[in-house]
């Protein structure tokens, strides 16, 4: 196995120390030793794997070793300095920082979730490396995720496509980043990849015979421009053609760039004239054609697309390039570890890390959990816009941005003094969508009072934001303080509490201290200028409040609940109790539903004795039961009053990809079934995945089941379920 491996290394880069490499693979080997997967393989083919996408990647010697090391410090009993000592401070520092990020790993509650994406970009901030390895490591388990369990495939999918795959994007990586997307897509829906490939796959002759046409013809033409050129058709990644599909509502018959031609050249002057000669033998197709040579994209692509109406009268796109433009398309940050003389070229390396380092500085600030996530994926994994200043410098900003966005990119004083704003000569309100090419102009008055709140409702870019929260925090401190608590009491007042219940000093101190603020009137402050929201803090100020009456209940004697026991046992029989349930041995007695499993006619009910509060009926299988303390004592036989007709709420969740008419489609079902819905709550995810979660009234677990069997049948629907907590 060594022999193999190191022939391939070999073949990725001679430039290689082979004698610290194997060096590398046995010492792996040994600590791996006795270790094994999910398929039964043993581990250590892992990490030669990891090392292998690595090498292909044409990164350095030592990334590669800490490739085939990256489990060591983890999984098994060598620790830092062990592989410091054996391979260096710089392989051992991306081992360790490897490890760390480890432990990420994608939940859904958006706290963890938020902590753990803030320590991989100050991992990648240190040394990129770690998040390549990262990558290699998140690919090579993609490849192998059929050993998993359903759920474990589908989660590990899922986060693959939400931060991954758009990571590896971000980084110019296209070579890994449309594998993880393929890959992620096959256990995300698995039908309707598998029938994507067939459909492919039986269409694959007929365009084969097309693009051989269009490039002989090519070939003709450029043969007479006397230049160096490689031509050939490159397929379309099945997850580009899943998302035209379903986000933008096409069939796949109607989708005809099924393969695109790239065509690769020595230099930028070539480029332009291959485009030429491309424009004069077919016509191109307006608003098609985007030139990523004048303007690269973020992540550092350069190419010439355009799309034209070839031979028999079809769109089909074309791609220019140089070869040097197509290594950092394929390979992006990780082009610039390719050997030349040994070295890197660090100060270039820098000016392509810019934005990471500018979205850390900007991240900082915020201390929402759900806001980080909201604004990572506008500053990270949106598309971004091009405009010009009016002296023709270019500046980026993240799709959807405004007039305003652009003032505070280009200083903050010009954004907090800015009245108005002209796009391309004339006048435009300041919540203005901008579009690549758009020339903006700020105007600005040195008599204006600063920001204005509204601008926080509209500007897209995290900077934007921060920089208008960070004038209101320091401009207006005391009107944020006293606006912070009036705020606060009228939340607490509106959920039904009173300030002297919840706005205790020694509360507030703790939630001060988890938001890592440091005083009250910081906290304050920072809820009047909107910094933190205020479902940061009375959630946990009722967490809190919840906590002290459970200690107090649980220190009080447990006459209550005897005195309701021995109530139980000598009440006369129970008839009919009007909730629709019968209480063994007792009647007239406060009976309410769970809302932690909504049980419904035809589930198996258990009764469980609250103090004070009398019988809740869960669900036999509700983990809020098995799990409660003194569970045992406090439950009571119940059963469905099958001659009551009574109406039950329950709550059901439908995913599917985000469409018109969704919603409607929805409606009609539930309105044919004539049930009446009490609540909806509707999201879409970046990937256009829209979550919607009816709370319908129903009577039986039979209605249940049929409206929910409705629901399945509607096309594209990917999961159908009963929510419970």
């Amino acid at each position: 196995m060594l022999e193999s491996f190191i022939e391939k290394i070999k073949q990725y880069n001679p430039y290689y120390d082979l004698s610290r490499i194997i060096k590398a693979y046995n010492f792996a080997e040994d600590a791996h030793a006795g270790q094994y997967r999910k398929s039964g393989e043993k581990y250590f083919i892992h990490p030669i794997n990891v090392a292998l996408i690595l090498a292909e990647l044409e990164l350095d010697e030592s990334t590669v070793i800490a490739g085939l090391l990256h489990d060591v410090i983890e999984d098994t009993k060598y620790t830092f300095d062990d592989i410091a000592k054996e391979f260096g401070e710089e392989t051992a520092l991306l081992v360790d920082g490897v490890t760390k990020l480890g432990k990420f790993t994608y939940e859904t509650k958006e706290e963890r979730q938020a902590e753990n994406l803030r320590k991989m970009f100050l991992a990648m901030a240190k040394d990129i490396r770690v998040i390549l390895i990262k990558l290699a490591d998140r690919l090579h388990n993609m490849r192998t995720l059929r050993h998993m369990n359903e759920k474990k495939k589908k989660e590990k999918a899922m986060e693959t496509l939400e931060i991954y795959a758009p990571i590896a994007h971000r980084l110019g990586i296209s070579k890994i980043k449309w594998e993880l997307e393929d890959l992620s897509l096959r256990y995300i829906d698995p039908e309707g990849y598998y029938d994507l490939v067939d459909k492919v796959a039986k269409k694959r002759m007929e365009r084969e015979e097309y693009i051989n046409l269009v490039i002989k013809e090519l070939k003709e033409s450029l043969n007479n421009l006397n230049i160096e050129y490689e031509i050939y058709g490159r397929p379309k990644h099945f997850y580009s053609i899943y998302k035209k599909m379903v986000y933008q509502h096409k069939s796949f018959e109607e989708i005809f760039d099924l393969t695109a031609i790239r065509i690769l050249v020595d230099s930028i002057k070539d480029c332009y004239g291959v485009l030429g000669i491309v424009h004069t033998m077919w016509k191109p197709i307006p608003g098609r054609f985007k030139d990523y040579i004048a303007m690269p994209k973020p992540n550092m692509y350069q190419s010439l697309h355009t799309t034209v109406i070839g031979p028999k009268g079809e769109p089909f796109e074309i791609q220019i390039r140089t070869w040097e433009m197509h290594r950092i398309a394929e390979y992006g940050i990780a082009a610039h570890w390719k050997y030349k003389e040994g070295k890197v070229e660090e100060g270039e390396l820098d000016k392509k890390l810019t934005w990471l380092r500018q979205l850390l500085e900007w991240q900082r600030e915020l201390k929402d959990p759900k806001e980080f996530m909201e604004s990572l994926k506008i500053d990270l994994f949106t598309n971004q816009v091009f405009v010009f200043t009016p002296k023709g410098d270019v500046v980026e900003l993240p799709f959807g941005s405004t007039p305003v966005d652009f003032a505070y990119k280009i200083h903050s004083a010009v954004g907090n003094s800015c009245i108005g704003a002209k796009v391309d000569g004339r006048i435009v309100p300041l919540d203005y969508k901008l579009k690549t090419g758009n020339i903006v102009e700020i105007l600005t008055s040195s008599n204006n009072n600063g920001p204005s709140r509204d601008w926080l409702k509209f500007v897209k870019s995290t900077h934007a934001k921060n920089k208008i929260k960070q004038w209101f925090k320091k401009e207006r401190k005391d009107e944020n303080i006293n606006r912070g608590k009036e705020l606060l009491e009228k939340e607490v007042k509106r959920q039904g509490y009173t300030a002297k219940q919840l706005l205790r000093v020694d509360w507030l101190n703790s939630v001060v201290k988890q938001l890592r603020l440091h005083s009250i009137d910081d906290l304050y402050a920072a809820v009047g200028y909107g910094g933190i929201a205020l479902n940061q803090v009375v959630p946990k100020l009722k967490e809190k409040y919840r906590q002290e009456q459970k200690e107090s209940q649980q220190n009080q004697p447990e006459e209550e609940t005897n005195k309701l026991q021995e109530r139980i046992t000598k009440s006369r029989p129970s008839n009919k109790a009007k909730q629709g349930v019968r209480v063994k041995g007792i009647d007239n007695i406060l009976v309410r539903f769970a809302k932690c499993c909504s049980p419904v006619p035809g589930d198996e009910i258990v009764g469980y004795i609250t103090r004070g509060r009398g019988i809740t009926v869960h669900r036999q299988d509700c983990l809020n039961v098995t799990n409660a303390p003194e569970a045992m004592e406090r439950l009571i036989e119940v059963e469905w009053d099958k001659d009551k007709k009574s109406s039950y709420q329950t709550e059901i969740q439908i995913v599917a990809p985000d469409r018109k008419g969704l919603l409607s489609e929805i409606t009609n079902i539930i309105t044919e079934a004539k049930l009446h819905v009490t609540a909806v709550n509707a999201k879409t995810t970046k990937e256009k995945i829209a979550i919607i979660n009816l709370t319908i009234e129903i009577s039986s677990t039979d209605q249940l089941l049929k409206i929910m069997n409705k629901f399945k049948s509607m096309p594209e629907v990917i999961d159908v379920k009963r929510v419970t907590s």
